[in-house]
């Protein structure tokens, strides 16, 4: 599995949270239960206590995910 961690967020056009990685590729971090969990995206405090925090990276592993 390729992780990375993220060193950064920036909003979409629709005020969705994308995590920048470490890679150079990004992932869309909704909290949208029940299928991703992710409410310290909602508030300030809980994103940057999440800088250095690794996630999977579909690009990296050679998938083509749309959403990201």
């Amino acid at each position: 599995m390729s992780e990375r961690r993220i060193v950064g967020y920036r909003q979409d056009l629709k005020g969705e949270w994308i995590a920048e990685l470490e890679c150079g590729h990004s992932q869309h971090v909704r909290h949208n239960p029940p299928w991703q969990v992710y409410p310290w995206v909602l508030h300030g405090e809980g994103r940057s206590a999440h800088i250095g925090t690794p996630l999977y990276c579909r690009h990296c592993e050679g998938e083509r995910p749309g959403d990201s």
